[in-house]
């Protein structure tokens, strides 16, 4: 690394270290072992002692920044070289390119020097007018009109064409000034507004976006739910979206205008103030205003994306890391009507060991018939759990099952209504093709809803996250950064829990630190050929698997009742020596010490600290042996529907009943009470206390008790309240700004929301109740 990388690296780990609350050597830190190919959770668990315990967040904050600062630089560098070759590159200019601190603030100063098409202003100065802008500019006391006779030419034949050739010099100057435009995006981002309208003859087409046919709101305060309807109603061709500064400012000369003066020292008192005034407004109406209106709209669709990405983020990984049934044999039934309910039945491995398809509905109606096979299977295969897909006929079939299990002896399986978003992505993919080559493409969906209630982590890592539908907006944002933030996701999960090497799918295994699909293959294909592993070393066995990548990913995967202990540990193997350490002084055989949390608690781990490893890996090693293997994810646990509550019309207000949140958003939570159709949490009736964001109460997953405050038949929404207190006319007054949106059940799409300003009151206004709508 040369002097000057080394001191950018330096600059970026100290810029980075603020941001994430870390000191600057613990950022550095992080930087050199994520160049040298580390992932974040190898480096999250075990180089604690290099980075002075950065956690997996800190640490994804930080590669992001990483990212964004590195191409900052680049650009900088570049953009500096670029001046320089037009040799006008000055000592100020080269501090204002060295001092600017976003890509926004480069592009801003190296603007008048961006190569660029002839344009009026350029040729105002090959007509010689360029003396003639400076003139005015440098003397208010003259008359412009009378300093334009001494310019008149051929190509400019009266002072009218002179003066608007010193008009366009002028401007260009003006819009070129990188300190101005700094200010004027800045003060825009304090006092704009974003205005909606719809698009004349598009009342009827669009009518889902009615709520923005006529909506103004302070940009700055635009949640990122609205943001992104009334785009997706631009997009559509329904809205049109303006950025509007100093609309309704009675002075004649605008606040913004005034800015642009002021840069010049332009007055009002002098000849030529007011004709350098006039230009100032002409360069804010033509070049300006439309220029930073793409700013900042370009500002709130990134904004607004970040935060639906990071909502989605949030709940994806709260979904991954639900509680796990556990190796029971579980039968997995994908509800249908005319196409009737199919079923398989997998053992506590998840092995699929039985299918079949059966027609309780119409037109076939055979109830009966549908029972004695299930009942058949359940008593063949010792089924423990019946896990039944919410989607259409979910509530039929579960009916239908408790009443056959009714009529079973004891034990009795349980029966868990599990959400089946993504079942029929898997089931087309070819990973599913190729792992049931045979079977019908919709028994793989049954396999599927078995398989995510034994363990969802494992069977939802074959699914592509987007597919999974817990998000917002997820085919209005980036997919670049969507993709990267729920790998990142899926990564922590994986590697948070651990993976049984022997037992895992390649899709499970290609998530683990450093490895990847072409690895999971080999590991794959190698324990199919030779047996399962009986040691993480044998792992170095394995073509293109080299030390490097074993480190990354040994503490990660896990071999129960191997011949080694420590195998079935995240204890990683280059700590083994540790290990073994403690457990000479504990005097006790390994096996006996692991979960001995009595003799463990005595240990003194700083006696074990030596040069490589600190008392952060002592301490994780010793907490290891205390609960082996230990899963982070809850306890298994169910929601129970209500009987006889199938549909909205048995929903009554003042209802008590039990659901679990199938979806969070910053104004609420979506919960599945059983009737088909999600009811909404809004933000303000999640708790007896002020609520910022849903988050903060309830993730996806969740079994929560709720009331049913007021039902819509017509709409199809259910407003709901997890308050103790009784709900009397709707939701309390929210956070200035707040309001829920309208969210796709099964796509995560929205549409938009009235904002706060404009509901009407009661627990069916039009914000609450719009947020409940599925298209």
């Amino acid at each position: 690394m040369t002097a000057d990388n080394a001191s950018t690296t330096t600059a970026i780990a100290r810029q980075i270290a603020t941001e994430i609350g870390a000191r600057p050597q613990q950022a550095e830190a992080a930087i050199a072992l994520l160049d040298e190919g580390a992932t974040v959770p190898f480096i999250a668990r075990y180089r604690k002692e290099v980075t002075g315990g950065l956690d997996d967040t800190q640490l994804r904050q930080l590669g992001e920044r990483l990212i964004y600062l590195r191409e900052l630089e680049a650009r900088r560098a570049a953009i500096h070289e670029a001046i320089r070759q037009q040799d006008k590159l000055t000592p100020e200019l080269e501090a204002a390119i060295a001092a600017a601190a976003t890509k926004a603030e480069l592009e801003d100063i190296y603007l008048p020097f961006k190569p660029k098409r002839r344009n009026r202003a350029e040729i105002a100065r090959e007509r010689g007018l360029g003396p003639l802008a400076e003139a005015i500019l440098a003397d208010r006391s003259l008359v412009p009109s009378e300093l334009a006779k001494a310019y008149l030419t051929d190509e400019v034949p009266d002072t009218k064409a002179a003066l608007e050739g010193a008009r366009d010099i002028l401007s260009e100057q003006f819009a070129q000034n990188a300190e101005l435009i700094g200010q004027l995006r800045a003060y825009l981002q304090r006092n704009a507004f974003l205005r909606a309208r719809v698009v004349e003859g598009k009342e009827e087409a669009g009518a889902k976006f009615s709520d923005y046919f006529d909506h103004v709101e302070r940009w700055s305060g635009v949640p990122s739910h609205r943001a992104l309807a009334m785009l997706r109603g631009r997009n559509e061709d329904v809205l049109t979206l303006d950025i509007e500064a100093d609309a309704d400012d009675p002075r004649p000369i605008k606040p913004v205008v005034r800015m642009i003066a002021e840069a010049y020292a332009i007055g009002e008192k002098l000849p030529g103030d007011a004709w350098l005034m006039e230009v100032a407004g002409w360069t804010w109406r033509v070049k300006l205003s439309l220029h930073l209106a793409l700013d900042l709209m370009t500002e709130l669709r990134m904004k607004a994306e970040t935060e639906a990405i990071n909502v989605f983020a949030r709940n994806l990984k709260d979904l991954l890391l639900a509680a796990p049934a556990g190796t029971r044999a579980t039968m997995g039934l994908d509800p249908g009507i005319r196409t009737g309910v199919k079923v398989a039945v997998v053992d506590g491995t998840g092995k699929l060991v039985a299918t079949s398809t059966v027609y309780p509905f119409p037109p076939k109606n055979d109830v009966r018939g549908t029972q004695a096979e299930l009942a058949r299977l359940i008593r063949q295969h010792g089924v423990e759990l019946v896990a039944i897909g919410n989607g259409t006929g979910s509530r039929e079939t579960e009916k239908l099952v408790a009443e056959m299990l009714g009529d079973l002896p004891p034990p009795k399986p349980i029966k868990v209504v599990v959400s089946e978003a993504g079942a029929s992505v898997y089931s087309a993919s070819e990973q599913a093709a190729a792992e049931f080559p045979q079977l019908d493409v919709s028994l793989r969906g049954a396999v599927s809803i078995a398989r995510r209630l034994q363990d969802p982590l494992a069977e939802l890592v074959k699914i592509e996250p987007k597919s999974i539908g817990v998000g917002q907006y997820q085919h209005d944002v980036d997919q670049y950064h969507l993709a990267r933030a729920l790998d990142a996701v899926v990564e922590d999960a994986v590697n948070a829990v651990g993976v049984d090497l022997n037992t895992a799918s390649a899709s499970l295994l290609a998530r683990v630190s450093g490895l990847g699909t072409s690895l999971a293959e080999a590991i794959v294909a190698h324990r199919d050929a030779n047996g399962p592993f009986a040691s993480r070393r044998q792992l170095l066995d394995v073509s293109r698997l080299g030390p490097r990548t074993f480190e990354q990913c040994a503490g990660f995967l896990r071999i129960r009742d191997g011949a080694e202990p420590l195998d079935a540990s995240s204890v990683h193997p280059e700590a083994y020596g540790v290990a073994r350490k403690i457990v000479k002084a504990c005097g006790r055989d390994l096996r006996a010490l692991m979960g001995d949390s009595s003799a463990l608690a005595a240990v003194d781990p700083r006696v074990f600290v030596d040069e490589r490893f600190g008392l952060p890996t002592v301490r994780d090693i010793i907490a290891e042996l205390d609960k082996p293997g230990r899963d982070p994810r809850p306890a298994f646990r169910t929601a129970t529907f209500a009987d006889g509550i199938d549909d909205m019309k048995d929903l009554k207000p003042g209802m008590e009943l039990e659901g679990t949140v199938t979806n969070v958003a910053a104004f609420g939570a979506f919960v599945d009470i059983g009737v088909h159709q999600d009811g909404l949490v809004h933000v303000s009736q999640l708790a007896d206390r002020f609520v910022k964001d849903a988050h903060e109460v309830v993730k996806v997953g969740d079994v929560v008790k709720v009331r049913v405050v007021e039902v819509d038949l017509k709409r199809k929404r259910i407003a709901l309240s997890m308050r103790r207190e009784a709900a009397t006319g709707g939701p309390k007054a929210r956070e200035p700004g707040r309001g829920p949106d309208v969210r796709d059940k099964t796509s995560g799409r929205g549409a938009p929301a009235k904002p706060a300003s404009r509901e009407p009151q009661g627990a069916l206004g039009a914000a609450l109740m719009d947020a409940l709508k599925r298209r």
